[in-house]
Order: structure tokens, then sequence, then C-alpha cells
């Protein structure tokens, strides 16, 4: 277990609620250890959360949240979703009157009240919330009116960096991504070889920053940055493979994201790279290694 760093700093301790915080242990008591929780006072870690070994004066990373009997504890355990974060989480159960409880991780399920449902959720359903404290209380409550909660700042991104995304939503036009956790972005169905699932979490790419803060998004890096790796990747299945693709430019975009993980704009950008080169030949629908092109041994 881990103790304290700088002993002799007399630092406040800010337990926040909602948060992984790092707190000390102060006894061990029947019902589990006692932490030093600051100005929320001594905080419980149940029995069932204690890492081997712990006792008084270890530091502990730990989840603060309410129990069923409102009393603030500790868990060792993480939770899928803090304050302050989007996630997509599964309804586990549904009461008429109070609202869904959603599976986050941890023994006690997160309450998305009634009030807070844009729509009405079903048992099974998979949620995209954003967590906070309800203010009357002092609960960690969810919400599915998540763009309420969206950064009012800026977007700050240049063309091309790389984001988080979680996919929050589909538009006719593609799906709607919340972008590393404060913006919303939209990822065009063009850009994508196969279709995605509200709650799927990847990596993408700001294409262009609107006047109105949103963002248009792509899965794969634009240009060169793209094209390039790509383009290897190409030629080192083509070695592999009896100088063959399993794919072409006029595959389905689902089977070129299966075989190389991009888009078909991208497939074929790269492709015409290639070909520009001489390094393959376009025979019908096949595309192959050039002769001149070194095989591997």
């Amino acid at each position: 277990m881990g103790r304290p760093i700088f002993p002799w700093l007399n630092t406040k301790i800010m337990a926040l609620l909602g948060k992984i915080n790092i707190l000390t242990v102060l006894k061990d008591a029947p019902p589990g250890l006692y932490l030093d929780g600051g100005d929320l006072g001594e905080i419980l870690l149940p029995g069932d959360s204690i890492p081997p070994g712990a006792g008084p004066d270890d530091e502990l990373q730990v989840f603060l949240y309410r129990d069923s009997e409102d009393r603030l504890v500790a868990t060792t355990h993480d939770p899928l979703a803090c304050v302050g974060d989007f996630a997509a989480l599964k309804v586990k159960q549904v009461h008429p009157t109070i609202g869904a409880f959603l599976d986050w991780g941890l023994n006690k399920d997160l309450l998305l009240p009634m009030r807070e449902q844009e729509r009405r959720v079903h048992k099974g359903d998979i949620v995209v919330v954003f967590v906070f404290i309800d203010e009357v209380s002092q609960r960690i409550i969810a919400t599915t009116r998540w763009r309420d909660h969206l950064s009012a700042t800026p977007p700050n991104y240049s063309e091309g960096a790389p984001v988080s995304l979680l996919i929050a939503g589909e538009s006719p036009l593609g799906y709607n991504a919340i972008v590393d956790n404060t913006h919303v972005g939209l990822l065009f169905r063009s850009e994508l070889g196969s279709a995605l699932q509200v709650g799927d979490k990847c990596k993408g790419y700001v294409r262009n920053v609107r006047p109105d803060g949103k963002l248009d998004l792509g899965l794969d890096p634009e240009g060169y940055q793209r094209i390039a790796p790509l383009a290897d990747r190409i030629l080192t299945a083509l070695r592999s493979q009896d100088s063959k693709l399993p794919v072409h430019e006029g595959s389905s975009p689902e089977d070129i994201r299966a075989a190389f993980q991009t888009s078909k704009k991208a497939f074929k950008q790269a492709i015409g790279n290639l070909y520009r080169q001489r390094l393959i030949e376009i025979k019908g629908s096949d595309i192959v290694l050039r002769k001149s092109e070194p095989r591997s041994a």
C-alpha cells in the first residue's frame, strides 16, 4: 500500500463526491476502513472493497458516492463514468414513477430520473447520459439531456486534430458524436465503411470547425498523413497474399473497412497513389503488384 509521499506537507484534503480521490486511511473498524475525507468527515470504505493488506496511514484511490441510505461511502472499484462525464450505459431496471436504473459498474445502480429522460427508456437500452450531482438531493444522477451539458466554450481544434469520440446518436447525415467529453460533432456517413452503434467509442479526426462551433469529423487522418501509411499496408497485403488483394475499388465500404480499417474514399486515394508510383497494376477488378515490385521471400 502506498504511504504519503510528502508526509510533512500540511495540505487540506478536498474529497469530491462522484470523483476518484486519493484518501488516507485513518483507522480500521468492524464495518471496514475509515478514510480522511477532510471537510466531508470520515468516510467508510466497506470491507468488500478493501485491498489486501490495507491499513491505517495508507493512501488509497477510491470513488466517492452515496449508498442506498444516502450515506457517503467509498469504493476501490472504478465506475464506468464519474461526475462530469458523458457515457453510454445500459438500463438495468425501470420504475414507473422514479425512473430508470443504469449499470455503471458499481453495486448501487445510477438513477436516471423520469424528469431527466428526453424520451422514455426501457430495460436493456443503451443510453448516452451526462452524470452530475443533483443540487437539491445532492445525489449523483444521470440525464439523457446531455446536450445541455456540453461546453459553452468554442472548440479550439485545428484541422486534422485527433480526438476521442463517443457515438451519441444517428442523424440523416451520419452520427452525432461527443468529442473529448466537451463538444459535439458529426461523422458523415460517407466517411464510414460500416455502421456504428450508439455507445461506440473510437478515435477520430477533426475535419472542420463550423461557425456555430460544431465539428465535422472523420475516422481517418486527412491527406498524406492518412494515405501514406495506408498505401504501405496495402503493399504489405499484396506481398503476402499472392500479389492480389481481397478487395478492390468496386468493393463495398463494409468489406474495405473490414480489410483495412479505413473508408472506401481513403482506400481509393491510396490505390491511386500506388498506381501513379507504378507500384501496382489494375487488371479488371483485380489490384496486383507490378512484376518489377519485389516480393517478400
